[in-house]
C-alpha cells in the first residue's frame, strides 16, 4: 500500500482536524485548572502526555475511518470522490482494513486511555458510535444519522479536555468546548452534503435535511448557523473568555451565518461550497482564540 492509500484510508484531512481540535482542549484544560499534577505549560511531562494524546487521537480517529470505510466498501466503489480509496479499488482486501483499523483502535485507545480512564472510555465509545451507529444510518434516515453523527464529530472537543487532567473529569468548559463543536457540525455537514449531493446519491445516502437541494434543507442549514451564535458566546458569557475572544467569535459566527444567508438566498452548488470551506476556517480560528485568551491571563 503505498503512501496517498494511507492517506485516503484515514481521510487524512479530517484526521488532522480532529486531532488539532483535541490538541487545543487538551492545552485549555492545563491551563484552566491552573498547572495540575502535570505541572505547567513548560513541564516537559505535560508535552509529553499532549505527544501521547496527538498520537492516541490520531490512530483511534485513523481507526474509526477505517471502520467506516470496510462497512461502506461497495457504496464507496459507486461514488467518484470515494471510487479511489484502496478498498473500492482493490489495492486493500477488507480483511486488511479492518485488522489494520483494529491494530489503531487498540494502540489508540491505550494510548489515550494511559492517560486517564475517562479519556480512554471516550475513544472507545467515539469509535463506535461513528463506526457502528452513524455510519449505517446514513443509508435510513439522513437527519438523524447527521445527529448520530455531530457527537463523535465533537467528542475530540471534549476527549483533549478530559485528557488534559490527571484524573479527567468534565466541568463547564469542556462542555462549552463540546457545545461549540457539535452545532458546528451540523452546518459544516450539510454544506459538504450539498456540495456532494449528486455524488451521494450515486450510493443512495440521502443526507440533507429533506433529502435534497431545496429551501427547507437550505432553511435547517441557516437555523444551525444562527444557534451556532450565542454558542460561540458562551466562553465570554461565562466568564472563561474574555471580550477579545467574545469578540472573535462574535465576528466568525456571523460570517458563517452571512454564508448560510446566501445558501438560503441562492440555493446554488457555489454559496454551498463557499460555505463548506468557511467552516474549514471557522472552527479553528475560535478555538485557537480561546486558547490564546487561556494563555495571555
Amino acid at each position: 500500500m503505498k503512501g496517498s492509500d494511507f492517506s485516503k484510508l484515514i481521510k487524512s484531512r479530517l484526521t488532522f482536524l480532529v486531532t488539532f481540535s483535541a490538541s487545543i482542549s487538551f492545552i485549555i484544560a492545563v491551563k484552566a485548572n491552573g498547572g495540575n499534577t502535570w505541572g505547567s505549560l513548560y513541564s516537559t511531562t505535560m508535552w509529553l502526555n499532549w505527544i501521547k494524546l496527538v498520537i492516541g487521537g490520531f490512530l483511534v480517529t485513523s481507526a474509526a475511518n477505517c471502520f467506516n470505510e470496510v462497512i461502506e466498501v461497495k457504496y464507496d466503489k459507486l461514488m467518484k470522490r470515494t471510487m479511489d480509496r484502496p478498498m473500492p479499488a482493490g489495492r486493500m482486501t477488507t480483511g486488511q482494513g479492518l485488522v489494520l483499523g483494529m491494530g489503531m483502535g487498540i494502540i489508540g485507545t491505550y494510548l489515550l486511555g494511559s492517560l486517564n480512564l475517562l479519556t480512554g472510555l471516550l475513544s472507545v465509545f467515539s469509535i463506535l458510535l461513528y463506526a457502528f451507529a452513524y455510519t449505517p444510518l446514513k443509508r435510513v434516515n439522513g437527519m438523524a444519522a447527521v445527529f448520530v453523527g455531530a457527537i463523535p464529530g465533537a467528542l475530540p472537543a471534549l476527549i483533549g479536555y478530559v485528557a488534559g487532567q490527571p484524573h479527567g473529569r468534565i466541568d463547564e468548559i469542556a462542555i462549552i468546548l463540546f457545545l461549540i463543536q457539535f452545532v458546528w457540525q451540523f452546518v459544516h455537514f450539510w454544506a459538504i452534503a450539498w456540495v456532494l449531493d449528486d455524488d451521494y446519491k450515486l450510493a443512495g445516502f440521502r443526507l440533507l435535511p429533506t433529502a435534497k437541494r431545496d429551501k427547507t434543507s437550505a432553511l435547517v442549514t441557516f437555523l444551525f448557523a444562527v444557534i451556532l451564535v450565542p454558542v460561540s458566546l458562551l466562553p465570554t458569557i461565562y466568564g472563561y473568555g474574555g471580550y477579545y475572544v467574545g469578540g472573535v467569535s462574535l465576528i466568525m459566527s456571523l460570517i458563517f451565518l452571512y454564508q448560510a444567508f446566501n445558501l438560503l438566498r441562492t440555493l446554488e452548488i457555489k454559496a454551498a461550497r463557499t460555505l463548506m470551506f468557511g467552516s474549514f476556517y471557522y472552527l479553528p480560528v475560535v478555538q485557537l482564540m480561546f486558547l490564546f485568551d487561556f494563555i495571555v491571563k
